[in-house]
């Protein structure tokens, strides 16, 4: 096994089938052109290639000076607890460092908190949770 990380945009197909693998998109209903649509306005992305073969990636979205919100970030099932997810966050949260952007943020995927306390992110405090907007009425 060879891999290879990239900062490049990935294929549209290989990254909607990394996407799909999550079951995220049973939510998200998006085409494989509305999700590349979405990487394309990505302030970065890294990508982890087992020779040819998209396994891993993530992105951030970030207004490049004072944000950032690291998103998608996704290594098919077969390659998971093998590393690629921390070489991928690192990847994520040195370039926001690099660009000495103080306020990093994620969004968790649900029993993931563990990977992300050992990568050094915390919990928001109780008295200050993120929202996500659900509708209004």
């Amino acid at each position: 096994m060879k891999f290879t990380i990239s900062y490049n945009t990935p294929d549209k197909i290989e990254y909607y089938e990394l996407f799909e693998s999550t079951g995220w998109n049973a939510d998200y209903k998006m085409s494989p052109g509305l999700l590349y649509e979405s990487l394309r306005n990505s302030w970065f992305l890294a990508c982890i290639y087992n020779d040819t073969k998209l396994i891993g990636f993530g992105r951030v979205v970030s207004d490049g000076v004072l944000h950032a919100l690291i998103v998608d970030l996704i290594v098919v099932p077969e390659f998971q607890n093998c590393g690629i997810g921390k070489i991928i966050l690192g990847e994520l949260v040195s370039k926001c460092k690099s660009a000495s952007i103080p306020d990093i943020q994620l969004f968790c995927a649900k029993g993931k908190e563990g990977f992300y306390i050992k990568q050094g992110f915390k919990s928001r405090p109780k008295d200050a949770p993120g929202m996500e907007f659900v509708g209004l009425g």
